[in-house]
């Protein structure tokens, strides 16, 4: 089989695919066939090193020094291929989704997971491709917009930076919830955003809507704590889902109005944001999709953070 591999931190002719044998599942956990993975901003900044500022030398002591010592491919969509001993709870052939996580491991043709572990049944609704991107700005949305930033109906949300990953998931799930919403993106994406529910779009380059918003969800960290703060009503709380140390930390001061941090990945958000699907709250919106072979390609595009939706490769 073909596994992708980082070979150093830089651009992305430094993710190559070698080639492995097919893994043998141990005692309690599947072998799934991938048939689509996502490629994400995530596995973007993993492999360049270029992360939010204040935060380079964590990550390079978290996951290696002079290169990513992680595997590539943080989520998959495939089908069971085998089942380990004392897997009772799927079975061969059936289709599945899930994580591998920080350590990765999905951007390979195939791989091995715990059965007990962050893997899910497909739902029938659903294509590899959309199974692949499910997860990424999905559980990232519903976690931000319902956990931490406690949106509620009727309230007014601008969402800046609407039709990426995560963006295009907090749109679906914030109109689900009954909030208004207001959106900036490129001009080429504006149709899109009003598609997922968005009743006002500008162009990010040209500024905001007029606020005031209950919440904002500041995707790519344009706004920031200080362009965010004259569009925020009095109770209004700032989402900054890309933030150096420095917010980090001011976000620690003013917990209730300046939200940032991760998100959980567990099976519990998984099944939530999979209850939202089934309810009509969230699909997720594939963009561009590549060949694995072209794996270096996907790369490229996903470092542009300019891509509408997710970006998927395909495995066959």
């Amino acid at each position: 089989m073909k596994i992708a591999r980082y070979t150093a931190y830089g651009g992305p002719e430094t993710v190559v695919l070698e080639d492995a044998p097919i893994p043998t599942p141990g005692p309690g956990e599947l072998l799934i066939r991938t048939r689509a993975a996502p490629v994400t901003a995530g596995d973007a900044r993993m492999r360049s090193g270029k992360v939010p500022r204040g935060l380079g030398l964590m990550i390079r002591l978290a996951i290696g020094w002079s290169r990513p010592k992680v595997a590539p491919g943080w989520a998959f969509a495939g089908e069971v291929a085998a089942l380990g001993f004392n897997v009772t709870t799927f079975q061969e052939g059936q289709r599945v989704f899930g994580l591998k996580g920080f350590k990765g491991g999905a951007h390979a043709e195939y791989l091995t997971i715990p059965a007990t572990g962050a893997v899910l049944p497909l739902p029938e609704s659903l294509s590899y491709e959309q199974g692949a991107a499910f997860f990424f700005g999905g559980l990232t949305a519903a976690e931000f917009l319902i956990d931490r930033a406690k949106l509620a109906s009727g309230e007014r949300l601008l969402v800046a930076g609407a039709t990426g990953s995560v963006g295009s998931a907090a749109v679906q799930i914030a109109r689900h919830i009954g909030a208004e919403v207001a959106a900036t993106a490129s001009p080429a994406n504006h149709p899109l955003a009003r598609q997922l529910g968005a009743s006002e779009v500008t162009d990010y380059r040209s500024g905001p809507p007029k606020g005031p918003f209950d919440v904002i969800l500041d995707v790519m960290g344009s706004l920031g704590w200080k362009g965010a703060k004259p569009l925020l009503s009095p109770k209004g709380r700032l989402v900054l889902i890309t933030a150096d140390l420095s917010e980090m930390l001011a976000s620690a001061l003013r917990s209730r109005r300046f939200i940032t941090g991760t998100n959980k990945d567990d099976l519990p958000s998984m099944q939530r944001l999979i209850d939202l699907h089934k309810t009509g709250g969230y699909t997720p919106i594939v963009g561009p999709v590549l060949p694995f072979s072209q794996l270096s390609e996907a790369h490229r595009v996903a470092e542009s953070f300019h891509k509408p939706g997710n970006l998927v490769v395909t495995m066959g």
